[in-house]
C-alpha cells in the first residue's frame, strides 16, 4: 500500500522523536515472525519502557539522519524491526535476548548505545548491564562497606571485653 506524503513524515517525525529521546537501539531483521508472537512482543516492550517500530526503512533513514543513531543506517537492509530503549541502557537488549531465546525468527543485525555501533555479538553482554536502580544499590553498598568495617572496627574491643566477661562469669558459676 503506497503511503501518502503526510503519513511518510508523520512516520519520519515519530521514530525521530524515538530516537532523540532512547538511550539504545537495535535492528533486529524480521525473519517471518507470527502476529501472534509479535503482539506478545510488544506487550512485553510496553512493560519495560522500550518501543518497537517497524517502518520502511528509507523513512528510517530519513528520521535516524542528525541523531545519535545515524550510525545504524547500514543495518537498515530488509525487514527489520527498531528496537528503542527508553531510561534504561540495557532494557531493550534483554527483551530482544529473552525473547530470541525462545522464538529464532529475530535476529539481531546491530545494536548502538548512544550513537556508539556495536556488533550484533555484543547483545549479550548489553542484556548483562545492572538496572539503573541495581547500580545505584551496588555504588551505595560499595560506599557503605568501609563505614560499616570502620563502625565494626570501633565496636570489636568492646564486644570482645563483655564477652570476656560473660565467659569469666559463666566459668565462676
Amino acid at each position: 500500500m503506497a503511503l501518502k506524503l503526510e503519513q511518510k513524515k508523520t512516520i519520519v517525525a515519530s521514530v525521530a522523536e524515538m530516537a532523540n529521546r532512547s538511550s539504545s537501539l537495535i535492528v533486529v531483521k524480521n525473519n517471518g515472525l507470527p502476529v501472534s508472537d509479535m503482539t506478545r512482543l510488544r506487550a512485553k516492550a510496553r512493560e519495560v519502557d522500550v518501543y518497537l517500530r517497524v517502518a520502511r526503512n528509507t523513512l528510517v533513514e530519513r528520521a535516524l539522519k542528525g541523531s545519535p543513531f545515524e550510525c545504524m543506517n547500514e543495518s537498515l537492509v530488509g525487514p527489520v524491526l527498531l528496537v528503542f530503549g527508553g531510561d534504561e541502557l540495557s532494557a531493550g537488549a534483554r527483551l530482544i535476548q529473552e525473547f530470541s531465546k525462545t522464538n529464532d525468527k529475530l535476529v539481531v543485525k546491530s545494536l548502538s548505545l548512544g550513537g556508539k555501533l556495536l556488533d550484533a555479538k555484543q547483545l549479550a553482554l548489553v542484556a548483562s548491564l545492572p538496572t539503573r536502580s541495581e547500580a545505584i544499590a551496588k555504588l551505595l553498598a560499595v560506599m557503605q562497606a568501609p563505614i560499616a568495617k570502620f563502625v565494626q572496627t570501633l565496636a570489636a574491643p568492646t564486644s570482645k571485653f563483655v564477652r570476656t566477661l560473660a565467659a569469666v562469669r559463666d566459668q565462676k558459676q
